[in-house]
């Protein structure tokens, strides 16, 4: 047999998965109903991403090596010092990254289709192929031609509202909400942020997660998150990042105003049959740092890996054991990081007072060297005892002086 896989949502997470699938020769096709889409996303991309995706330099707008955290009274502190001088964070734009890396994989042999996915039928039994019915825009039309496709697998990376998810009945999860401004500054208030990236805390901007300022190619992407989904507040949370940013975004003109949902942990049923659900169908989000880019692309890669592997190279169908083989190995490579996150998220995110305690730990080298590390490298770099020790006592001194302690 020839294996035929539908991969739906080309985002990061959908066009890894599909560049794997077609290098290996298995006929891929890959779904995506807007080309030029441009997901509202800070875009900030680590360090190992880099390498191991091959990204060319053009792909990164900035090369971000200095970052300020500013706690809820202002106080700043700046992070960076640590960096060796090759390493950075990288800034992009969704656009360009997605349309490299959806652009590579159609090149490598993936079928590209835009086209809406709007139902997928389940076969009746577990050889049976799965049917997809989409609207094909190829003429051009927003309505676009109705048409059908068979596969035998099918990997559903679109996005938080994802279709795929609700075919398989995967289970809802909780989600944020992305808010973003593109602001183009004057050249000069420009230079300020060349390889600068800021995170503000407090409940004036976010009240359980960060408003963030990111340089990218000839503007800042300036925005907050939120699980508060409600237009008013969100309204006025962006408010509050545009006034504690007021001197530096003075003369900036608005060129694009972006909101999406970001889920806030995987969903429930994942798998079934021959689908599985990668990127943030999954949800591979992060929680505290709100990373979303560098684990969707992981995750679809290794999702594609799995495929390759247990179908021989596409001779033999995969079975659900075999896809859900990957997201065992998916939770025991970042099961950790994931709670240690959500960990953080709780104990900082959770009252102006544990704000100003996590802002005042950030000024610590030892806390920088490893934060840095863990993020960049996606490693968790074990800091020998005393170094722990000490982070461990700062992190409890900090929390004891802001009363960040009281419940």
């Amino acid at each position: 047999m020839t294996l035929k896989v539908a991969v739906v949502g080309s985002g990061p997470a959908g066009s890894s998965a599909a560049e794997v699938l077609a290098k290996a020769g298995i006929e891929t096709y890959l779904f995506e109903r807007k080309l030029d889409n441009a997901k509202p996303c800070g875009g900030a991309i680590p360090l190992c991403m880099v390498g191991e995706f091959d990204l060319p330099p053009e792909i990164i707008d900035r090369r971000v090596r200095k970052m300020k955290m500013i706690s809820p009274s202002n106080i700043e502190v700046n992070i960076g010092s640590t960096l060796k001088d090759e390493e950075y964070i990288g800034m992009c734009r969704r656009e360009v990254l997605d349309g490299f890396l959806r652009d590579r994989a159609a090149k490598l042999g993936a079928n590209l289709i835009n086209g809406t996915v709007y139902q997928l039928d389940i076969p009746n039994s577990d050889k049976e192929p799965y049917t997809i019915h989409y609207a094909d825009h190829a003429n051009g039309s927003v309505k676009g031609e109705m048409k059908t496709l068979k596969a035998d697998v099918v990997i559903g990376a679109d996005g938080a509202n994802s279709r795929i998810a609700k075919a398989i009945d995967a289970g809802d999860y909780n989600y944020a909400i992305a808010f973003q401004e593109r602001i183009r500054l004057p050249e000069a208030k420009m230079a300020y942020y060349e390889e600068l990236a800021e995170m503000y805390v407090g409940d004036d901007v976010s009240p359980d997660f960060y408003a963030w300022v990111f340089p990218k190619y000839d503007h800042v992407a300036v925005g907050t998150g939120t699980m508060k989904i409600n237009k008013a507040i969100i309204k006025n949370l962006q408010a509050g990042i545009r006034a504690r940013a007021a001197k530096k975004l003075e003369g900036g003109e608005i060129i694009k105003v972006e909101a999406h949902p970001i889920p806030e942990h995987p969903r429930p049923r994942p798998i079934r049959g021959r689908v599985a659900l990668v990127g943030d169908a999954l949800g591979t989000v992060t929680k505290s740092s709100g990373e979303g880019i560098y684990f969707a692309a992981k995750s679809g890669r290794m999702c594609a890996e799995f495929i390759v592997e247990r179908s021989h190279n596409g001779q033999k169908l995969p079975t659900e054991k075999d896809l859900k083989d990957f997201l065992k190995r998916w939770n025991k490579e970042y099961g950790a990081t994931y709670l240690v996150l959500d960990i953080l998220q709780r104990v900082f995110y959770r009252s102006d007072a544990t704000r100003e305690a996590f802002v005042e730990m950030c000024a610590d080298k030892d806390v920088q060297q490893m934060t840095f590390d863990s993020y960049l490298y996606k490693t968790v770099v074990p800091a020998n005892p005393l170094v722990q020790m000490k982070i461990t006592a700062k992190t409890i001194g900090s929390l004891i002086r802001g009363n960040a302690l009281a419940p």
